[in-house]
């Protein structure tokens, strides 16, 4: 409870510098056991031992994801109901290369840190943990908590993601992650070719016209796949044959055009060498992000305070040629995802440099900031309802032109 003295910015900044190396020893802890998408047992629950410790209520196995959580602090006072995001999956192989070490940590500090003047305020705090985001097995849980219900009543969602710059949410691409298989027939290659189905060809097919179809596809439109199997024995015709593609474009309505042209190319691949084909996606399908403006700027209006250098804060809003399914939820509601700097010199996304970064001093000292921002910000949706209906408004307005 606030004092006449200490006001609600004051109680939020002294439990986060009283909470941060508590918090900064679990980033570490996550960072040594990174952990894929649909296996983030272990990161998983370091979050929610944590959030039960803050006096959350949290149930696991959510969503159809058995590594999702849900965590939920009500006020008994009315206000709004605002969901965290989190995220703590890594890369396969480089492991926390994305630096969601540090994003789950953000997220649940912050939650905790608004829990704190939240009974006088009013309202409702939720941590969701979103497994996958990387994608993989059953990857980009964000769609599913969408699919399932979990933002109907919720007004607004805030998350923070690491980078080499403090710089308002990109729209990023919608994604499509499909698998291509065709079924053949096998037979000696030489010997009997004429009685096999080749289904290594209907791949090459596939390649082939995708590559030429790009020719003919808006420029936002980014096409990439791999053959994941392409036979056993060069004297064997393959009967069996895959790949793997991503289709990437800057808005969902552009991507189901995509998706429809590639499917045909498939069919016809199909049609051409006489193999059966199974065609779709392999995870939940993302979308594009839908940018708030105004919510942004609430976010960073609490910069200086917190001790944002003015200098380090990009100004001008980029297209990120990613992709990540908080598009999902900011198709429903308005979400921000700015990021926050980790590292002095420019770093790439998945690279070593930035998996270093994400448990470097001031990657574990952007927790603090990421989560002063993130609480200030909701703060301030919560205290100010005309501000929380202007970002609504705006959130339709973005929505309806689409990027």
């Amino acid at each position: 409870m606030t004092t006449a003295i200490q006001t609600k910015h004051e109680v939020i900044e002294a439990f986060i510098k009283e909470s941060l190396p508590t918090y900064q020893q679990l980033a570490i802890d996550i960072h040594e056991h990174p952990e894929v998408s649909n296996y983030e047992v272990y990161s998983s629950q370091v979050l929610i031992d944590q959030l039960k410790k803050e006096g959350f209520e949290v149930t696991k196995d959510v969503a159809g994801h058995h590594t999702g959580f849900d965590a939920r602090y009500k006020s008994e006072k009315a206000g709004p109901t605002l969901s965290f995001l989190a995220e703590y999956d890594a890369l396969p192989g480089i492991g926390h290369a994305c630096g969601h070490n540090l994003f789950g940590n953000y997220s649940a500090l912050a939650a905790s840190a608004l829990k704190q003047v939240i009974d006088e305020t009013g309202g409702e705090i939720r941590v969701y943990g979103t497994p996958g985001e990387e994608g993989g097995e059953n990857g980009s849980s964000k769609a599913s908590f969408v699919r399932e219900g979990f933002f109907d009543d919720v007004d607004a969602a805030l998350c923070v993601h690491p980078g080499h710059r403090y710089a308002k949410t990109s729209t990023g691409l919608a994604n499509d992650p499909v698998d291509i298989k065709f079924y053949g027939v096998a037979s000696h290659a030489a010997g009997a070719p004429e009685k096999g189905v080749n289904a290594l060809e209907a791949v090459i097919q596939v390649f082939n016209s995708i590559n030429a179809l790009r020719l003919h596809l808006p420029k936002d439109v980014n096409i990439h796949g791999i053959i994941t199997n392409g036979g056993v024995a060069a004297n064997v015709v393959p009967d069996f044959a895959s790949a793997r593609f991503y289709l990437r474009a800057a808005n969902r309505a552009t991507l189901n055009d995509v998706y429809a042209k590639v499917e045909n190319i498939v069919k016809a691949a199909a049609l051409a060498t006489g193999a059966t084909y199974e065609f779709g996606l392999f995870q939940n399908s993302v979308d594009d992000i839908i940018v708030t403006d105004a919510f942004d700027e609430v976010f960073f209006s609490h910069a200086q305070a917190a001790g944002v250098p003015a200098d380090e804060i990009v100004e001008v809003k980029k297209q990120s040629l990613g992709s990540s399914d908080v598009g999902n939820v900011s198709q429903v509601i308005p979400t921000i995802q700015p990021t926050v700097s980790i590292s002095d010199d420019y770093i790439a996304g998945h690279s070593i440099e930035f998996k270093a970064a994400a448990r470097s001093p001031k990657g574990l000292n952007s927790i603090g900031i990421a989560a002063e921002l993130l609480a200030k910000t909701a703060l301030d949706l919560i205290e100010q309802p005309e501000l929380l209906a202007t970002i609504k408004e705006e959130h339709q307005a973005s929505l309806a032109k689409g990027n």
